[in-house]
C-alpha cells in the first residue's frame, strides 16, 4: 500500500474488477491516465492538480474542480489497486496580477490604489488578518477544503517564483523563448502580436506586473531587459520572483515543472488547452490527461463569476443543505451545463439520501456506479433516513413550525424509533428544511380558492379520511386520496393534486400526499384541510 494518507479503498479483486469495465466517469478518466503510463511503468508518484485563481473570492466551482478530481483519484487508486503513490495539490496563481476589483469585497477605493500589482501584494481588503488579497482568498478556500477532509497540498505560486522552485524551467523558458512565441504570437492579433512577450516583469519601482515587450531575453544570463513605466531601460533575472510567465505559457510551465499528470478546467479553457499542452511538451515534458467539464450558470443562465459574485456561495449551500449533497451536485453530469442556484438544493438533498440508501447492498458493479461511492471515497456511511427533505420542508409548511422541537413532535409520531440523539443526521436535515423554508419557500407561497368541483372533492376527502383508522400508513391513505379524485370526475389525477397543493400549501408541487398526511398526522391533516375550506369560503 503507497497512499496511507488517503482513506483505505476495498481493492478485492471483484471491485477492482468492476472497476476495470465500470462505465462511470471517473473510472473513464483514470484509465487514461492508466494508460499513458502502461509501456514504460509508473513514476514514482501520480501527480494530480487542481488550480484556482484568487483574484475574487472562491466560489462553489472551486471546489467542484477539488471534488471531481478526487473522484478521478480514488478510481485511480482502484484500478491499481492502490499500489501507486498519488498526490493532489491545490495550486493557487496568486502572483498573477489584480487587473479589475470585484464586485463583492468591501474597501474598493484602497484595491483601486493597487491595481496591477500581483494579487499577494495587494492588502487584504477585508482588515489586517491576512497579510494580502490573496492569503485572504487562499485561507477561504482551503478552509473550504478542510471542512470536506480533502487530502491535498496547497501551493503558492508566489512562494514557488519566489523560492526559487521555478527558477530552473524559467530558465530553459528563456532558452525555448523563440519557440514559445511561435506557438503565441499567431493566436493573437496583430496589435498584441507587436507588444507581446510570455515573460511578465515586476516594475522594481511600481511594483505592478507589467505587460511590456521584451527589448532583449538573454537565456545564458538569465534575464530580461525591457523599458519600465516611466521609459527607463531595465535588466532583471527572470529568476527569484522577479519575473513571472503569461497565464497561458504559466499553465504549460507549471505542468512540466511539476510533472502533472492529470488537471480538470472548465469549458472556458477548451480553445486553450492545446497551447498549453505545446509549451509544456516545448519544456520537454508530457502534457497531462486532462478533463473538460460545463460551465455552472446562475438563475439568469449566465456564468458564474468570482468577479460578481452571482450564483450560490459554498457557504450559502452548506447553509442550507449537507456538504454531501454539494458533492452529489458536482458528480452528476460534469460535461453538462448546471444551473446552480438555490432551487437545485432540495431534489439533490433528497438524491443523495436515495444514492445512498441503495449502496450498502448492491453488487460491486453497481457500487462503483453509485455517486456515494466517490463521494466518500468508497466508504459510504450507513445512514437511515425516514423522511425526506421535501417531505420535511412540506412539513414546516403546514405546521407552521419555526424550530426543531415541533417538527420532531410529528416525525416521532411518525417514526418512533428516530430521535435527534440516535439520528443526527436527520436532525441536521430538520434544521436545514426549517432555514431553507423560511428564506425560500415562504415567500413565494401563494394560496388559491377552489373551484366549486375541487371544493366538493376536498371536502369529502376530509370526512373520508377522519374516518379512516388512526394508523393508515401512507400507502392506505394515498389510495383513498386517489379514489376520491377519480370519483370525483378528476381525469387526470395530477390535476387533483395540484389542486390539493394550491389549496392546502400554497405551492404548485408538493410530496406524494398520503406520505405527508401520515407524516403529519391523519387528524391534523383533516384540519388543515378543513381550515383552507373554511378560509375561501369566507
Amino acid at each position: 500500500m503507497k497512499n496511507p494518507a488517503f482513506p483505505p479503498l476495498d481493492t478485492s479483486p471483484e471491485f477492482v474488477e468492476a472497476a476495470d469495465s465500470s462505465k462511470a466517469w471517473p473510472f473513464v478518466e483514470a484509465k487514461k491516465i492508466i494508460k499513458r503510463y502502461q509501456r514504460d511503468g509508473y513514476p514514482d508518484e501520480v501527480l494530480f492538480e487542481t488550480g484556482y485563481g484568487p483574484s475574487g473570492l472562491p466560489h462553489i466551482g472551486t471546489f467542484g474542480e477539488v471534488a471531481r478530481t478526487t473522484m478521478v483519484l480514488n478510481a485511480f487508486r482502484l484500478l491499481t489497486e492502490d499500489k501507486v503513490a498519488v498526490r493532489l495539490i491545490s495550486f493557487s496563481d496568486d502572483m498573477d496580477g489584480m487587473r479589475k476589483i470585484p464586485d463583492n469585497v468591501p474597501n474598493k477605493d484602497m484595491l483601486a490604489e493597487h491595481l496591477g500589482k500581483p494579487l499577494t501584494s495587494v492588502p487584504d481588503p477585508f482588515g489586517n488578518e491576512h497579510a494580502s488579497f490573496a492569503a485572504h482568498n487562499n485561507a477561504r478556500l482551503r478552509a473550504f477544503l478542510d471542512q470536506f477532509d480533502f487530502t491535498y497540498e496547497f501551493i503558492s505560486s508566489t512562494e514557488y517564483y519566489k523560492g526559487g522552485e521555478f527558477d530552473d524551467i524559467l530558465k530553459l523558458c528563456a532558452e525555448k523563448y523563440d519557440e514559445i512565441m511561435a506557438v503565441m504570437l499567431p493566436t493573437l492579433g496583430e496589435e498584441r502580436q507587436a507588444t507581446y512577450s510570455p515573460f511578465l516583469p515586476i516594475s522594481p519601482k511600481s511594483g505592478q506586473v507589467l505587460y511590456v515587450p521584451m527589448k532583449n531575453v538573454d537565456a545564458k544570463a538569465g534575464t530580461v531587459t525591457f523599458d519600465d513605466e516611466d521609459g527607463e531601460e531595465i535588466t532583471l533575472p527572470i529568476t527569484g520572483g522577479n519575473v513571472k510567465l503569461q497565464w497561458k505559457p504559466d499553465f504549460g510551465m507549471r505542468w512540466a515543472a511539476l510533472g502533472v499528470d492529470f488537471e480538470m478546467y472548465g469549458k472556458d479553457h477548451q480553445n486553450n488547452s492545446n497551447l498549453y499542452d505545446k509549451i509544456c511538451r516545448i519544456l520537454g515534458a508530457r502534457a497531462p490527461e486532462h478533463f473538460i467539464y460545463e460551465l455552472f450558470l446562475d438563475e439568469n443562465g449566465e456564468k458564474i463569476s468570482k468577479s460578481k459574485g452571482n450564483g450560490i456561495t459554498m457557504e450559502q449551500w452548506l447553509a442550507y443543505a449537507s456538504p454531501e449533497s454539494l458533492s452529489l451536485f458536482m458528480y452528476a453530469k460534469p460535461k453538462t451545463a448546471k444551473r446552480l442556484f438555490f432551487d437545485v438544493i432540495p431534489r439533490n438533498v433528497d438524491e443523495y439520501f436515495q444514492h445512498l440508501a441503495a449502496v450498502h447492498d448492491a453488487e460491486p458493479k453497481a457500487k462503483l456506479n453509485n455517486p456515494t461511492w466517490h463521494i466518500h471515497a468508497g466508504n459510504p456511511p450507513r445512514i437511515n433516513m425516514p423522511v425526506s427533505f421535501s417531505m420535511l420542508l412540506n412539513l414546516v409548511s403546514a405546521s407552521n413550525a419555526s424550530d426543531k422541537a415541533t417538527l420532531w413532535g410529528f416525525i416521532s409520531q411518525y417514526d418512533a424509533d428516530a430521535t435527534p440523539e440516535n439520528n443526527p443526521k436527520l436532525d441536521e436535515l430538520v434544521g436545514y428544511a426549517i432555514r431553507y423554508f423560511e428564506d425560500f419557500v415562504k415567500p413565494s407561497k401563494n394560496f388559491r380558492e377552489p373551484s366549486d368541483h375541487e371544493r366538493a372533492a376536498m371536502g369529502e376527502l376530509a370526512d373520508r379520511l377522519a374516518a379512516m383508522p388512526d394508523e393508515s400508513d401512507g400507502e392506505t391513505l394515498q389510495t383513498e386520496i386517489y379514489s376520491v379524485g377519480k370519483e370525483h370526475g378528476f381525469e387526470n389525477l395530477r390535476e387533483w393534486f395540484q389542486a390539493l397543493y394550491q389549496v392546502l400549501l400554497g405551492q404548485d408541487q408538493g410530496p406524494r400526499f398520503g406520505s405527508f398526511a401520515a407524516l403529519y398526522g391523519k387528524a391534523q391533516t383533516v384540519d388543515m384541510i378543513r381550515r383552507a375550506l373554511a378560509r375561501t369560503s369566507a
